[in-house]
């Protein structure tokens, strides 16, 4: 099994909601990365190319860097992340309270 490119940051929200949906825990894209790989992601995959996803997470407001080191950043929520069904592609998501109620399916982007 693999995750494609496209699934890749409706997974990183869902591992965030499952594992770290907490407004006082921090967390890692390193750890984040390592849970991708034990759900299928390809084992070549580097936390230098799922870089981008998160910073797109920081931009969309869900998460805060706190600290780095190398290539490694610490995380923290701005607010707790809810699971929302999209009417429109029938798909999970995962959207911070404060984030705007737009689908992340990058195939959808519906209004919620």
């Amino acid at each position: 099994m693999s995750i494609s490119n496209i699934a890749l940051p409706l997974q990183i929200r869902k591992i965030i909601f499952e594992k770290f949906n907490d407004t006082n825990v921090r967390f890692t894209n390193d750890e984040i990365l390592e849970l991708l790989k034990n759900n299928g992601l390809d084992s070549s995959v580097t936390i230098d190319d799922v870089e981008q996803y998160f910073n797109q997470l920081r931009d969309a407001g869900l998460i805060r860097q706190i600290a780095q080191n190398f290539t490694t950043n610490w995380y923290k929520l701005f607010d707790v992340v809810e699971k929302i069904k999209c009417n429109s592609c029938n798909q999970e998501i995962y959207l911070g309270k404060l984030e705007p109620r737009v689908c992340t399916n990058s195939e959808c982007k519906a209004a919620i």
